[in-house]
């Protein structure tokens, strides 16, 4: 019935417009998958993760657009989040996550020159607490916190759509399931879904609401010289609002997007590296919006 509920919960997330990341690219759909540090035992882990999204085609609606219909013409961002989490016991634990990002930003300005510009800044952090007490297993569990608003926002060159952090201050509510496919538990499955409301905005701007979820399968009975190899196989899904507020284009914002993302997972004794690349397969953008042919997500973290 635990599951029953969780599965529940994951498809009324996601079909409903929910919450945000506050995240103009989406950088939000990062933070949803294999690689999310679903825990599995008391005691610590410490990791790092970079991210990396190169959005360099125009976007109308649910199809490529030309290139001349976007004042914008490319974003290209490494998001580089380190992080650290801690399970007190069975039920109770917290994550911390600080990310680093660089961004280069290439547009048109009001005199109608192509002009570029980079900047590198800390981003937003974001606390959770963790609860999952729901299973002597640990397999289902929530998550909740805030979003505060460390991130530069204040960068002249960039609008507030780009800048690298929000300035909005948002509560988070996230919520995971896994469980076993087959009896030898070999296959596996998860589900997972991340939400946040801003309610502390600053300079006029609400970022658009966006909710990231994802679902995959994994297979655990692959290992070599000791390295346990796991592979898998999620679906991804975003939702984003428009962006409202006078810095705000509400025209050219808002997006529904799904991808497929295959990825593999190496642990070894206390170490885990983790990769995947997500390749969208459906996309639905208001306006004209920059878009991404792939994302990629790369994490290295050690259990203590």
């Amino acid at each position: 019935m635990r599951g029953i509920f969780f599965i529940s919960l994951f498809f009324i997330f996601n079909f409903i417009p929910s919450f945000s990341w506050a995240c103009a690219c989406g950088c939000g759909i990062f933070d949803v998958g294999t690689g999310s540090m679903f825990p599995s035992g008391q005691g610590g882990t410490i990791f790092e993760e970079y991210d990396f999204m190169d959005q360099g085609h125009n976007w109308s609606k649910s199809s490529k657009a030309s290139n001349d219909d976007n004042s914008d013409k490319r974003i290209r961002t490494s998001f580089i989040n380190t992080g650290a989490q801690y399970m007190f016991n069975r039920r109770w634990g917290i994550q911390v996550e600080l990310p680093y990002d660089h961004r280069y930003f290439k547009t048109t300005d009001d005199s109608g020159d192509i002009v570029s510009f980079t900047h590198s800044a800390a981003g937003d952090m974001r606390i959770r607490g963790i609860y999952t007490g729901f299973s002597a297993d640990m397999s289902t569990g929530l998550t909740f916190g805030f979003k505060v608003p460390t991130g530069d926002w204040t960068y002249p060159h960039f609008d507030r759509d780009t800048e690298l952090g929000s300035g909005s201050t948002d509560a988070l509510l996230g919520a995971y399931h896994r469980g076993a496919i087959t009896t030898d538990k070999r296959f596996s499955y998860f589900i997972q879904d991340n939400v946040g409301q801003p309610f502390l905005t600053q300079g006029g701007y609400l970022p658009g609401t966006e909710n990231d979820a994802a679902a995959g399968v994994y297979y655990n009975g692959w290992s070599m010289a000791g390295v346990k190899m796991t592979p898998v196989a999620e679906v991804l899904n975003s939702y984003r609002s428009r962006d409202r507020g006078w810095p705000a284009h509400p025209t050219d914002s808002g997006y529904e997007r799904v991808l497929i993302s295959p990825g593999i997972e190496l642990d070894y004794k206390r170490v885990m590296v983790y990769f995947d690349v997500g390749f969208p397969v459906y996309q639905y953008m208001n306006g004209n919006q920059l878009a991404a042919s792939a994302l990629y997500k790369v994490s290295v973290s050690y259990m203590f």
